[in-house]
């Protein structure tokens, strides 16, 4: 997905009316959504669940995965996570300066 030079500008415009709090809030949701991507990615990769099969038990078991995946990439995010909301806080302070 790409950002055209006016869609920049307004969000970097929006941003800088926001707290510094919000801004960082928003950066780690976003870290978040990432690390669940990559998370769920890596799932489905290796087979999708526990059980691996196709019956209720294994779409619960699989419901409950996400669920957990969500927490702990939100609980990663949280605490520092991969560096992301750090970088993405640090960017859009850069250009919200302009």
């Amino acid at each position: 997905m790409t950002i055209d030079r006016v869609g920049a500008s307004s969000l970097t415009h929006a941003i800088a009316k926001d707290s510094p709090e919000k801004v960082q809030h928003a950066a780690k949701d976003f870290e978040a959504v990432l690390i669940n991507q990559m998370l769920q990615s890596a799932r489905e990769a290796g087979g999708g669940g526990l059980t691996g099969s196709g019956d209720e038990e294994g779409q619960q078991n699989s419901a409950l995965l996400e669920l957990g995946e969500q927490q702990f990439a939100q609980a990663l995010a949280s605490n520092g996570g991969l560096g992301i909301a750090k970088m993405v806080v640090a960017g859009l302070t850069k250009h919200a300066d302009r």
